[in-house]
């Protein structure tokens, strides 16, 4: 990559559509990408407060719980690099309209769900909703942004805006869950894309960036089905067996489309995402450390949402608070995370955040399960949500910062891709490892305990249909339910390893950043070129 100081002008994703040039970043669009990225984050968020009232309403078994968030954040992983592409060559606004209108449809169909596949399917429609959200709104944001100064306060603005939707989805789930349906919770989140809706068609200005852009057919579908592969794979793994011929299956076909992604990018000509972006060290790390890092963080809102809910049967209004610990602290910092990003060396920030989450989850890790008190989860969930507030911003800086700015979209799509199958992951590999954890000990303590013979009968059948979460559900007083003090025992030994995995993964990112970034200086986007 060469210096130059001004990108061109035929590639400068900061023109409007007719060719007017943009001299500033403009309210509307600011207020219209903001509120978009709110809009996506209040989606993906809402259900982890409702994991408990969805347990005990829809009875899902298995891996079922963990495919309500994942059905949402499936998507949203497969797709965002192809909203990306769309943005660039037909205008990014339509996709914002568009994408809060398919939210509107999916929570709509969310919140008519009688049974858990429905349920599936409004995720899915909200999921592909928010896949056009979050890489559109950062790249409206960056592209219309001209001094480094500018471009960090903005992406300030919007990843403050981010974690204010993870803020306001507990909130909002712990109310109406608290006081009305799970339901409504789903039908408040459609008023509010409804609103963003109208927002972005009325004040949002459009850009795109056409230049060296087009459909590459050929990487949209093999990264799609390798993506979907994989995450197939993590998911069901608990459930059918990780030797099973279905999950052996779909890792295969996951390395097997992922390898023919890269080749299909590396061949074309017009390529979805640019390989050679991750030349750029501060890229290819960030974007190691958004993947490796942000499965730490939802790992951990995850691990802390079963906890609550299904495993304690704690009121989504009290687990609320925990994930207003979790995300609102991001919220309150802005004004602070906009200072550290102009002027501290990102390697700095990415390296203490992730510090700070790894410290959380260690000390979140050692909780009793039998501690039902929100004062022990203050300290671990409070340093996680800090670290969690410097590590999105820097990663979405350092990404975005760091590339021409003709290629903003492509990396805003990069960076929304990446962070976002961390996010996928989180759910997945966390509830894979705690639920194989807890499957095994709670059948080794069942078998070794002095229940009757009936108790252990009836607690194992209840097991093998719906694993211990099942057997934690049951009434005290059925047979298989003197059997919960020991599945609750075996699923929080199960979910403090999940805590542990995510402070481990928060620890090596953090030792990633520390020593991959040494010597890397900060490049501002009007210093970058191809």
């Amino acid at each position: 990559m060469t210096s130059s100081a001004v990108p061109s002008r035929s590639a400068d994703p900061g023109r409007t559509t007719d060719g007017s040039s943009i001299p500033s970043l403009a309210v509307g669009t600011l207020l219209a990408g903001c509120l978009a990225v709110c809009l996506a984050q209040i989606a993906l968020a809402i259900p982890a407060t409702l994991n408990g009232l969805f347990q005990e309403d829809l009875h899902p078994i298995g891996s079922q719980l963990t495919w309500i968030s994942d059905a949402f954040l499936l998507p949203v992983t497969v797709l965002e690099l192809t909203f990306g592409v769309l943005g660039d060559l037909f205008g990014r606004k339509r996709l914002l309209v568009g994408g809060a209108a398919l939210i509107v449809a999916g929570e709509t169909v969310a919140a008519c769900a009688q049974g858990i596949h429905l349920l599936w399917v409004g995720q899915v429609l909200a999921g592909l909703g928010a896949a056009a959200l979050f890489p559109t709104s950062l790249a409206m944001i960056a592209a219309g942004t001209r001094t480094h100064r500018d471009r960090a306060r903005s992406i300030s603005v919007w990843a403050a805006s981010l974690s204010t939707g993870g803020f306001i989805a507990p909130v909002l789930g712990g109310i109406t869950g608290n006081y009305g349906s799970w339901r409504w919770a789903f039908i408040v989140v459609a008023v509010i894309a409804a609103v963003s809706t109208a927002v972005s068609l009325l004040f949002a200005r459009d850009s795109s960036a056409p230049e060296g852009r087009s459909l590459d057919i050929g990487g949209q579908l093999t990264i799609g089905v390798g993506l979907f592969a994989l995450l197939y794979a993590v998911i069901q793994g608990p459930t059918d067996g990780w030797g099973s011929a279905a999950v052996v299956t779909a890792f295969i076909v996951a390395a097997v489309f992922i390898v023919l992604f890269l080749i299909a990018e590396g061949r074309a000509a017009s390529p979805l995402l640019r390989l050679d972006l991750f030349r750029n060290r501060s890229f290819a790390v960030a974007s190691v450390v958004a993947v490796v890092g942000m499965f730490s963080f939802l790992g951990t809102a995850y691990a802390t949402s079963i906890r609550l809910g299904p495993i304690q049967h704690q009121s989504p209004l009290r687990s609320s608070v925990a994930f207003i610990l979790l995300n609102g602290i991001t919220l309150a910092m802005t004004p602070l995370t906009s200072r550290l990003l102009e002027r501290v060396n990102g390697r700095w920030l990415l390296s203490i955040g992730l510090a700070l989450i790894a410290c959380g989850d260690f000390l979140a890790a050692d909780l009793s399960v039998d501690d039902r008190g929100l004062g022990s989860l203050v300290l671990p969930l409070g340093l996680v949500g800090i670290g969690f507030a410097l590590t999105v911003s820097s990663i979405t800086a350092t990404a975005v910062n760091t590339v021409p700015v003709h290629l903003a979209g492509m990396a805003s799509a990069s960076t929304s891709l990446l962070r976002d199958f961390g996010f996928t992951l989180g759910p997945a590999v966390i509830g894979a490892i705690a639920l194989s954890r807890a499957a095994s000990d709670f059948t080794a303590k069942l078998a070794a305990s002095p229940l009757p013979a009936a108790a252990k009968a009836a607690a194992g059948q209840v097991a093998g249909a719906g694993g211990p979460l099942a057997v934690n559900s049951v009434p005290a007083a059925s047979p298989p339910g003197a059997a919960g003090p020991l599945a609750m025992q075996a699923l929080g030994h199960g979910y403090a390893l999940g805590f542990t995995v995510c402070g481990a993964a928060a620890l090596a990112s953090c030792l990633l950043a520390l020593v991959a970034l040494r010597g890397v200086g900060a490049r501002t986007p009007d210093a970058v070129e191809a």
